[in-house]
């Protein structure tokens, strides 16, 4: 039978079959948009921020008139997608922590230290073993690799606001100046700030390359519908299908 948290969490309004398959709505709307906002606004963050670090595109004639702000406009956008990440991460977050949806996901703690279960998970991507039955939608890999992603999520907010107040003094920068002089003086001065701001972005960029895998690998040996949910919201299982 389909598995169990899947099942419930579909609810008969929403189960639908289909031949020997049945499921229904995997992913609500508010959690697609956030995640591909999310995952627009990571690569964005990733090819500005490159930029900024190193500046490798220049105008080819030299002016003295100041008229060429490259990169002014490229820090700019990099600041504008910064905090669309943030609203994304934190919308996520009350999504995971304080809705209904999130039940689920929030089931997925009791895997995360089972052992067993963590093996049975390494042994089905090594294509030696069944998946293992889970209580929550995440599996004992993904729930860490989600949350070493959030750890340097937050660690890459916290660092890029106090870069951001120590240049902008008026607004929300002045309202953060408090806030950056003490991560400053926490990480040893701004340059630390700045390197770790980059450890956090090489930490983003290396779970996303793994959850691309993950979700890829579920998809092609899974054969649920799993990588289709996050476009339509749907998913489908045999209705003998065991985990």
């Amino acid at each position: 039978m389909v598995d169990v948290v899947f099942k419930e969490a579909l609810m008969s309004k929403f189960l639908q079959k289909k031949g020997e398959y049945e499921g229904g709505i995997e992913f609500s709307a508010g959690f697609r948009w956030q995640h591909w906002i999310r995952a627009i606004a990571i690569f964005a963050l990733v090819a500005t921020g490159f930029y900024i670090a190193d500046p490798f595109i220049t105008y080819a004639n030299v002016s003295p008139e100041p008229t060429r702000f490259l990169h002014a406009e490229i820090r700019e956008w990099h600041i504008i997608f910064g905090f669309v990440m943030i609203g994304a991460v934190i919308y996520k977050l009350f999504l995971t922590f304080f809705t209904r949806e999130g039940k689920y996901e929030r089931e997925s703690i009791k895997d995360a230290f089972n052992i067993k279960v963590a093996l049975q998970q390494v042994g089905y991507y090594l294509l030696i073993s069944k998946h293992p039955h889970t209580k929550g939608i995440y599996n004992p890999l993904q729930f860490w690799a989600y949350v070493g992603l959030y750890v340097f999520f937050i660690g890459i907010i916290v660092t890029g606001l106090a870069l951001y107040a120590e240049v902008y003094h008026q607004g929300l920068g002045a309202m953060l100046y408090g806030f950056a002089k003490s991560v400053e003086s926490l990480c040893g001065g701004l340059a630390n700030v700045r390197y770790l701001h980059h450890l956090f972005m090489w930490g983003i960029i290396i779970v996303v390359f793994i959850h691309i895998y993950m979700a890829v690998y579920n998809a092609v040996f899974g054969k649920n519908g799993s990588m289709d949910a996050i476009f339509s919201g749907m998913k489908y299982e045999k209705e003998d299908k065991k985990h």
